[in-house]
């Protein structure tokens, strides 16, 4: 397209470039596993305190306002990250990914146990977005170092897996959130500091990548080369993101509204409920796991997922009991499963090391802004179309529109080009 930048032909070639860092054995093992949980630190700060917040209210009911101020403390976090996750990025880059990484999980402990001594509302509130500053440069740092460490095959597996571990880790935090609640609504925060558990593992299992400089993609630059690298990839970066802003959308619809959606079906049981869930969710898992066998490079496949998950809406659209909504439900998790890492790869595959840090802020900063308006976005939907099924079928709509535009574009110039979306989407 005119005045349009083609990608670096590593964004071609990346998915089936070799490993970054040819590591087996234990020590492998132990960077995933910090990594992934390091990941998963800021789904434990969106789920973890959602089965107290009635407690809470209970207990700050005579604060004016605390109806409105009480849920606040489990959204803010990820308001938070969604606003810092791009001076996060900055930061990777220029301090260093381990050393912020650190920091940050040391800080989220602290951060996290606040409300164990704060009376005040107010207070608890500030510590929570204090949490979310702590989540960006942790899910910052930590998806930077998955591109940093690996390439090809082994960066969308393990980006897959970031997925898959996010999944699974927001219903493990929400039972082990409502088991500790029941001994009082404080108790859940003591959780956090499992991060100090992490934070010392990662100074001493986690390499710094500084000196690979991203050997594994290409080869080492010319002076004037390097110097024409600097220039980070705006527009590229641009329409990626705001394509993620939609795709978070998308993501978060079957989390945030299954439960009221079986609830306008006459679906009552809250244990019927959270199994309905607790499927859509294992879809999701499925989903990520299918994209990590797929041996295929990441851009073709999102007009197709995101057609996926345009007819999962359609069918919770069309659904007139709870089965139905749940086939439906199932359909969509799939393609959002696959969307994600999808999304991610598609990224980070445009971004060289020196601007990793700051691509993966904007990234993490456009998806979970997508997060946090997902709610709002469905409500104003709801009062325009006149139900909530009406409003997810709207965004169903919308996702097929978009998957269309993907694939009229990469039919046009062979590859899929998500800045042209930008303006639709931002």
């Amino acid at each position: 397209m005119p005045g349009s930048v083609p990608p670096p032909p590593r964004a071609v070639v990346d998915a089936t470039a070799p490993s970054a860092v040819a590591v087996s054995g234990p020590a492998h093992l132990l960077r995933v596993t910090l990594l992934m949980a390091g990941s998963c630190l800021p789904i434990l700060g969106a789920v973890l305190i959602a089965p107290v917040l009635p407690k809470m209210q209970d207990h700050f009911a005579s604060v004016p306002g605390a109806k409105a101020l009480v849920p606040l403390a489990l959204t803010v976090p990820a308001l938070a990250l969604a606003l810092l996750a791009p001076f996060a990025g900055v930061i990777v880059d220029r301090v260093g990914r381990k050393r912020l990484l650190v920091v940050a999980t040391l800080l989220y402990a602290v951060f996290g146990t606040a409300p164990l001594w704060l009376d005040s509302l107010g207070g608890i509130i500030a510590s929570r977005a204090l949490v979310g500053v702590a989540e960006a440069a942790i899910m910052t740092a930590c998806t930077t170092l998955i591109g940093d460490y690996y390439s090809g095959r082994q960066r969308v597996k393990y980006l897959a897996l970031q997925t898959m571990c996010a999944s699974a880790s927001a219903t493990v935090f929400f039972v082990l959130g409502g088991a500790a609640g029941s001994a009082g609504w404080r108790m859940p925060f003591w959780v956090y500091t499992v991060s100090l558990v992490l934070a010392p593992l990662m100074a001493t299992a986690l390499p710094d990548p500084a000196a690979r400089a991203d050997g594994d993609e290409v080869p080492a630059a010319a002076p004037a080369e390097a110097e024409a690298r600097r220039s980070f990839p705006w527009r590229q970066s641009a329409g990626i993101c705001a394509l993620t802003f939609f795709g978070a959308m998308v993501f978060y619809t079957v989390p945030v509204e299954m439960s009221y959606l079986l609830d306008d079906l006459g679906v009552e049981n809250t244990g019927v409920i959270g199994l309905a869930t607790a499927i859509a969710s294992a879809a999701t898992v499925g989903g990520a796991v299918t994209f990590a066998r797929l041996k295929r490079s990441p851009d073709p496949m999102l007009p197709v997922v995101l057609a996926v998950c345009a007819v999962g809406f359609g069918v919770m659209f069309l659904a007139g009991n709870a089965p139905l909504l749940v086939i439906g439900a199932i359909v969509n998790c799939v393609g959002t499963g696959m969307l994600l890492p999808a999304l991610l790869t598609s990224a980070m595959s445009r971004l060289s090391f020196e601007d990793r840090g700051r691509g993966t802020g904007l990234w993490t900063a456009a998806f979970f802004g997508g997060e946090f308006l997902c709610p709002l976005v469905l409500l104003a939907g709801e009062a325009a179309v006149g139900s909530l099924a009406g409003a997810v079928g709207a965004l169903g709509l919308a996702a097929a529109l978009v998957a269309t535009g993907l694939w009229a574009a990469r039919h046009r110039t062979g590859a899929v080009d998500p800045r042209p979306l930008a303006e639709h989407l931002a």
